[in-house]
């Protein structure tokens, strides 16, 4: 088949690298999001799923956004079978929807309906889900409610963070999305409508979100804390300074809530339960560092407190 990708983050890359790869599919092109400009020098940064386009000689699409008429009437020109996503990062309106004759088949890194939208790896370890998975599906206007093709499953480690989680499903949802497209070529799928039990919504994570609450139970933190890893990362005010958190560890010990034990080895914060352990923190301009080795520095006085 004609094939049109769309993504923009690294997720998307395993499933672009597949479809290059295959022998039945030809990527006539790529969407994804336009270059950003960043740092001191204001340079452009081109997408991970643009950069890996131009090591192949695709063209890539870069609309403003999915209603421009001058993308329409690329897509259009393009003809395209079916366009794959995965993360893109744009509502498409249905004008665009319609353009391939086997429409949009989006990934989806949750076993749909649950976690539908922007974060579903970071609501299914922060909800403390053992399993989850990938869904490939019929995009349409609604958030992830088409119909679904395919699942893959996979279980949620006990030390899993997002970064880590996402990794796995990435690789999965690749292999689950290429051999959906090609059943589509082949008529051998069918799209089965969602359930209407069992829905749930995944919003965007944002840093406000990411504040970490030490009176909640310290599985609660822990999964938050994971959850949030690596971005936009988990963080919470210790004394005067505000500080990013890396996973912590759950200990056989009751502090007061919010109260910070500052040991030899080790610095423990407490929540509504037992207190954690915190791994690496990064304080403002530095890089990440041991807890402990940051609190001598820091030199913390005997009563402080995380908020």
């Amino acid at each position: 088949m004609r094939i049109v990708f769309a993504g923009t983050p690294d997720p998307a890359l395993p499933s672009l690298a597949a479809l290059i790869a295959s022998p039945r599919h030809d990527v006539v092109a790529v969407v994804t999001r336009p270059d950003t400009v960043a740092g001191r020098g204001r340079k452009a940064s081109r997408s991970p799923v643009a950069l890996l386009a131009d090591e192949h000689a695709i063209p890539v699409l870069t609309p403003a956004t999915a209603s421009d008429p001058e993308f329409l009437a690329a897509l259009t020109d393009l003809a395209p079978d079916c366009c794959p996503v995965v993360a893109y990062g744009s509502l498409l309106p249905r004008s665009i929807l319609d353009v391939p004759r086997f429409g949009w088949v989006n990934l989806h890194f949750s076993l749909l309906p649950a976690w539908r939208g922007a974060a579903p790896v970071q609501a299914a370890i922060a909800a403390g889900d053992e399993l989850t998975g990938a869904s490939t599906f019929l995009l349409e206007q609604g958030m992830d409610t088409g119909p679904v093709f395919g699942v893959m499953t996979e279980r949620i480690r006990p030390d899993d963070t997002t970064g880590s989680l996402l990794s796995r499903l990435a690789e999965g949802g690749a292999t689950l999305l290429e051999s959906t497209l090609d059943g589509i070529a082949d008529g051998t799928v069918t799209a089965v409508p969602q359930s209407t039990d069992g829905v749930s919504a995944a919003p965007k994570v944002t840093t406000e979100s990411a504040h970490v609450d030490w009176s909640a139970p310290a599985h609660a933190v822990d999964r938050l804390i994971r959850s949030v890893t690596p971005a936009p990362g988990a963080w919470t005010e210790i004394g005067d300074t505000r500080i990013k958190l890396g996973p912590v560890t759950i200990v056989d010990e009751a502090l007061p809530v919010g109260a910070v034990d500052v040991r030899r080895k080790a610095v423990l914060i407490g929540t509504a339960s037992s207190a954690v352990q915190l791994g690496t923190v990064q304080p403002p301009g530095k890089k990440p560092m041991v807890a402990s080795d940051w609190a001598r520095g820091a030199r913390l006085g005997e009563s402080v407190t995380a908020r």
